[in-house]
């Protein structure tokens, strides 16, 4: 259909005052064809089927990938499951930091289940496509999700702060309903970023050729096929990224600063080991989050080659997810207890 224009305008005033017909009747015509044009236009794209590359395009490889990540999600959904079943089932774990590993577990639980699932559906079917639709709520879940265990890692390490640094007054300020609304506004925030991103990806029209190399939709990526120009949607994700990223590593580094300067100023040796001890898993996590976003990042740009790019994204994408729930339950003496009276409930066990 053709796309009316400025001149069109031009013509379709010309024969009004030509013709002397009812100027409300032919602007209402000319309105109803645009409509009909865009309904079309939008119809078209929400009906476009790109194609995820994957990891690689060998047969024999594939069911090797299928069978690692299919193991690894189970490994990620149950690990994490359990710390959520342990947390919620055991009244001497409702304490802040309990209540934050517990919403952690339940991201990475979410973050998995939104492109993992997908990719083994794919390499099942022998298809590599996902639809527009499907592509946009990729986009839109992985950066929420994504976003929110940053924030998550934050307020673990401020609580973290506020039980070395100011232990008198834990209890007071770490309350339920300061926990809640740091969960709530760090939900809030995680949303913001993923709805301005979506939306602008919905502006874009896109080429004919729609490969993605990567095994899930991400924005970057997706951004590179676009045929009409992305340089305000890189300037928004530079944004973001140094916006969120600035703040969030900056809140670890605060609290982590007042901790060391608290435990070295502590007399006891056995009280720094303790002090330590609480702090060494969530430290873990964060390094192996942070660690593997900056490592991905460094690669992509080092590098030019798609798949090295692809295999780099599983490192920030699969692997921390399915690590947490080791890093805690191993280094945490009060899980474990919690573990061992959850499976004892288990009539088989």
């Amino acid at each position: 259909m053709k796309i009316i224009s400025a001149s069109d305008d031009a013509a379709v005033v010309w024969s009004i005052a030509k013709t002397k017909q009812n100027p409300l009747i032919v602007l209402l015509s000319n309105l109803s064809i645009r409509f009909i044009y865009n309904t079309e236009s939008n119809n078209q794209t929400g009906g476009l089927n790109l194609l995820l590359l994957g990891l690689t395009e060998d047969p024999e490889l594939q069911i090797f990938i299928f069978s690692l990540f299919l193991i690894m999600y189970l490994v990620t959904v149950l690990g994490n499951l359990l710390i959520v079943l342990a947390v919620s089932s055991d009244s001497k774990l409702h304490t802040p930091m309990y209540f934050f590993l517990c919403n952690l577990s339940f991201t990475d639980i979410c973050l998995s289940t939104t492109t993992i699932p997908k990719m083994l559906v794919n390499i099942q079917l022998h298809t590599q496509s996902i639809t527009y639709t499907g592509c946009l709520h990729q986009i839109f879940f992985v950066l929420i999700f994504s976003v929110l265990e940053n924030f998550l890692l934050v307020a673990m390490a401020y609580d973290r702060y506020v039980a070395i640094c100011h232990p008198l007054r834990y209890t007071v300020i770490m309350n339920p309903y300061f926990c809640g609304l740091l969960l709530l506004l760090s939900f809030c925030i995680s949303v913001m970023p993923a709805l301005l991103h979506s939306l602008m990806v919905l502006n874009l029209s896109f080429c004919t050729d729609l490969k993605i190399p990567q095994f899930f939709c991400e924005l970057p990526q997706v951004l590179k096929l676009a045929c009409s120009s992305t340089h305000i949607n890189n300037i928004l994700i530079y944004f973001t990224n140094c916006t969120l990223g600035g703040v969030s590593i900056s809140g670890v580094i605060f609290s982590y600063t007042r901790i060391v300067s608290a435990v070295l100023r502590m007399p006891s040796s056995v009280g720094k080991y303790k002090a330590f001890s609480t702090c060494g898993s969530h430290l873990s996590v964060v390094s192996l989050f942070y660690g593997t976003c900056l490592g991905v990042y460094f690669s992509s740009a080092l590098t030019l080659s798609p798949k090295k790019t692809a295999l780099a994204s599983v490192m920030y994408m699969v692997l921390p997810q399915m690590v947490n729930p080791f890093i805690y339950s191993l280094r945490n003496r009060d899980m474990k207890v919690s573990f061992r009276k959850l499976i004892g409930r288990i009539p088989s066990f």
